[in-house]
C-alpha cells in the first residue's frame, strides 16, 4: 500500500549541528597548530600526522553520525506506518483546532479522504449539541496542558452521527508552536451495548411482573392458577429464547475481541505497560468494525514481510478439486453454476497449498457474489511460456469499466458497491494480489461491461513430485499414527473472524495441522475425506446445524471414532446440555479463554481414538 507519510526531518536543528561541528573542527586545528613553529620540517611533518590523526577522528565521527540518522530516519518511517495502519483515529490539531494531519482509520470515521480532512476544524464534524462539550475540553487543555478524554458525536460526510471517545493531548513542535494530539475511537458498539442491556432490564422487569401477577392470581382461584401458569410459561419461554438470541448476538463480535486481545496480551515480548493499557482500551470498548480490522492487520502482516509461506510442489487439481467442493455450497445459494474444466495433463506448482486455496476461493466467491442471477463461473487453466500456468475465473457478472480496472488493488476501494447489498471490505482482492506475489506469481484482470469479467493467476510449475498430502495418508497401525508429528484439526465456522482467530492460536502449535469448512456439508464431507483427529464444531451454521452435523459424523463408521468440541456463542446452560447430550466430546463457548482451549484440545488429541 502507498501512502504519503508526514514530513519528519527538520533541516534547521541539522544545520545548527553541523555548523557546531565545524567550529570544534576548526578550535580543534587552531590548537594543533597554535604551539607548532611552521618553518621548522620537523614540525611540519608533526602537524601534518596529527591532521591526518584528526581527519580519521573527522570521518569515524562522520561515519557514526550517518549511521544515526539513518536509524532515526528508519524508526521514525516504520512509526508513521503504524501511524498510518493504527486501528483507531489520529489527528494532529493546530492550537486553533484546524486539522494538520490525520491517518486512514480517522479518514474512515469522518467518511472521507484525508486530503480533504486537512485544514478543516474539527468542529465542523462534532455534533451540534456535544460542541460544548468539545470547547470545554480544549480549553481546559490549552490552559492547564492536562490531557483531557470525553465522549462526545461526531458526523461524517453524509451527516450520519456515531459516539466516538476522544484523547487529547498538547506538546510543542521545534518552534514552540503548540499542537493537540487527538486519539479517536469509535465506541458506538459499547453504546448500543448498553441501551440494548437497558431495554433487556425492562422487558425482564415487565416479564417479572407479569410472573407476579400471574402468582397472585394463581392464588386466588384453580382455574385463574392454571391461566396464569400458561401466562408464565409462555413468558419463560419468550425470555429464555430472548435471552439465548442477545446472548449470541452480543457474544459473537465479543469472541472475536476477547480472543485476539488474550493473543496479543500473551504474546512474546509481553506488552509494555503503556501498550496494556491500550490493550485494555480494547477490551472495553470492543471494535464496531472488527472485521476489518482484522483484515487490515492481516494486510499490515504481509506488507511487513513476517507472514511465513510454506512452499511445496502442489498438485493443482487436487487443490481446485477442493475449491470446488468448498465454493459450491455458495454457488448454489445463488444459483450459480460452477463449471470447472477439467486438466488433461496433471501440472504440479510451487505453492502454499493453504495459501493458494484461500486465494482460489477469494476469486471464486468474488465471482459469485457479484455475478447475476442464475449466471455462471468457469474455472480452466492455460499453459504459458516459461514453465508457467494461468489459472482463470470467469463469470457472467456486470464487467468492470477500464477506469474501474486501474483501481482494482486499492485498499478499502470497492468501486462503486459501498451501498451494495453483497457485503465487503475492498481489502480481500488486495490480500490475494500479495499472497499470490510472495509466491512469485501474478494476477490480472480482463473484463467487458455487460459481459462479465475474468480473474487469473499466474504461477511457476514445477516438474517436482507433489508432496503427499497429510490428510491422505493411510495409516497401517496405531503406532504409527501415534508416532505422526503432525496432527490435524478440522474447523467447521462460517464466521471469518472466529476461524482467522483459531488460526493464529493453531500456528502457535507446530505440531498441528488446522483445515476448515464454512457450513455443516462441507465439514462432513471433510471430516471423511481427511479424517482429522479433531473436530471443532460451531453450532449456528448455514444449512444444517452443528448438531445435525454431529449426528451425522456419529452415524458414520469413518467418522464416530472423531471426538468433536462444541465451539459456540449458544452459552445458556440450556444450550451446553442440550449440545452435551446430544454427544459433544466438550462444549466450549464463546469468547473463548485460550488456556482453556488449549487444554481441551490436548485432551481431546489424547483421545484413545488417536492413540
Amino acid at each position: 500500500m502507498t501512502h504519503t507519510k508526514p514530513c519528519l526531518t527538520n533541516d534547521i536543528p541539522r544545520r545548527r549541528v553541523d555548523d557546531r561541528a565545524r567550529a570544534r573542527c576548526c578550535e580543534k586545528i587552531a590548537a594543533i597548530t597554535s604551539n607548532i613553529d611552521l618553518k621548522s620540517p620537523q614540525a611540519m611533518q608533526t602537524l601534518v600526522h596529527q591532521l591526518q590523526v584528526h581527519q580519521i577522528e573527522l570521518e569515524m565521527q562522520n561515519e557514526e553520525l550517518r549511521r544515526t540518522q539513518w536509524e532515526l530516519e528508519t524508526a521514525r518511517l516504520r512509526y508513521f506506518d503504524l501511524y498510518d495502519l493504527a486501528p483507531v483515529g489520529y489527528c494532529t490539531l493546530s492550537e486553533e483546532g484546524f486539522i494538520v494531519e490525520a491517518n486512514l482509520m480517522a479518514a474512515t470515521l469522518f467518511n472521507c479522504s484525508r486530503g480533504a480532512l486537512v485544514k478543516q476544524r474539527i468542529s465542523n464534524f462534532i455534533f451540534n449539541a456535544d460542541q460544548d462539550i468539545y470547547y470545554l475540553h480544549r480549553k481546559q487543555l490549552l490552559e492547564t496542558g492536562t490531557p483531557q478524554s470525553f465522549e462526545l458525536r461526531i458526523l461524517n460526510n453524509t451527516n450520519t452521527p456515531s459516539w466516538v471517545n476522544l484523547t487529547a493531548t498538547i506538546e510543542k513542535d521545534t518552534d514552540g508552536v503548540g499542537l493537540l494530539r487527538v486519539v479517536i475511537i469509535d465506541i458506538s458498539a459499547s453504546k448500543l451495548i448498553d441501551a440494548e442491556r437497558k431495554r433487556v432490564d425492562h422487558i425482564l422487569h415487565d416479564y417479572t411482573l407479569d410472573l407476579e401477577r400471574a402468582t397472585a392470581i394463581a392464588e386466588t382461584a384453580t382455574i385463574a392458577a392454571e391461566k396464569a401458569t400458561g401466562i408464565a410459561e409462555k413468558a419463560n419461554l419468550a425470555k429464555s429464547e430472548f435471552l439465548s438470541s442477545m446472548s449470541h448476538e452480543l457474544r459473537t463480535p465479543l469472541s472475536a475481541i476477547l480472543g485476539f486481545a488474550q493473543l496479543i496480551e500473551t504474546g512474546t515480548p509481553p506488552p509494555t505497560e503503556k501498550q496494556k493499557r491500550n490493550l485494555d482500551q480494547i477490551l472495553r470498548a470492543g471494535w464496531y468494525l472488527l472485521d476489518l480490522i482484522n483484515e487490515i492487520l492481516d494486510l499490515a502482516l504481509i506488507e511487513s514481510g513476517k507472514l511465513s509461506l510454506s512452499l511445496e510442489p502442489v498438485a493443482l487439481t487436487e487443490v481446485l478439486r477442493d475449491c470446488q467442493t468448498l465454493i459450491e455450497p455458495q454457488a448454489e445459494k445463488q444459483s450459480i453454476n460452477i463449471n470447472f474444466i477439467e486438466i488433461d495433463t496433471p501440472h504440479v506448482v510451487h505453492a502454499d497449498r493453504t495459501r493458494l486455496k484461500q486465494i482460489l476461493i477469494n476469486l471464486l466467491s468474488n465471482a459469485i457474489k457479484y455475478n447475476k442471477y442464475a449466471g455462471s463461473v468457469t474455472v480452466h487453466c492455460i499453459v504459458q511460456p516459461l514453465e508457467r500456468i494461468r489459472i482463470c475465473v470467469t463469470d457472467t457478472g456486470a464487467g468492470l469499466a477500464a477506469e474501474k480496472i486501474a483501481q482494482l488493488f486499492q485498499p478499502f476501494n470497492r468501486l462503486g458497491q459501498e451501498n451494495n447489498v453483497v457485503e465487503g471490505t475492498g481489502i480481500g482482492l488486495v490480500m490475494t494480489k500479495r499472497l499470490i506475489e510472495l509466491m512469485g506469481g501474478e494476477i490480472g484482470l480482463e473484463s467487458t461491461l455487460g459481459e462479465g469479467s475474468t480473474f487469473w493467476v499466474e504461477m511457476h510449475l514445477t516438474a517436482q513430485s507433489p508432496t503427499e498430502r497429510a490428510d491422505t495418508k493411510t495409516l497401517s497401525s496405531k503406532q504409527e499414527k501415534s508416532h505422526a508429528a503432525i496432527q490435524t484439526l478440522l474447523y467447521v465456522e462460517d464466521n471469518p473472524a472466529n476461524l482467522m482467530l483459531i488460526e493464529d492460536i493453531i500456528a502457535r502449535r507446530p505440531n498441528t495441522r488446522l483445515l476448515t469448512a464454512l457450513d455443516g456439508v462441507s465439514g462432513i464431507a471433510l471430516a471423511r475425506a481427511t479424517q482429522p483427529d479433531v473436530i471443532l464444531m460451531d453450532i449456528n451454521l448455514p444449512g444444517i446445524s452443528g448438531i445435525q452435523a454431529l449426528k451425522i459424523l456419529a452415524a458414520d463408521p469413518s467418522t464416530a471414532h472423531i471426538p468433536v468440541i462444541a465451539l459456540s456463542a449458544n452459552a445458556m446452560q440450556t444450550d451446553i446440555e442440550k449440545g452435551l447430550q446430544a454427544g459433544f466430546f466438550r462444549y466450549l463457548t464463546k469468547p473463548i479463554k485460550i488456556n482453556e482451549f488449549m487444554t481441551t484440545l490436548d485432551i481431546a488429541l489424547e483421545h484413545p481414538a488417536n492413540n
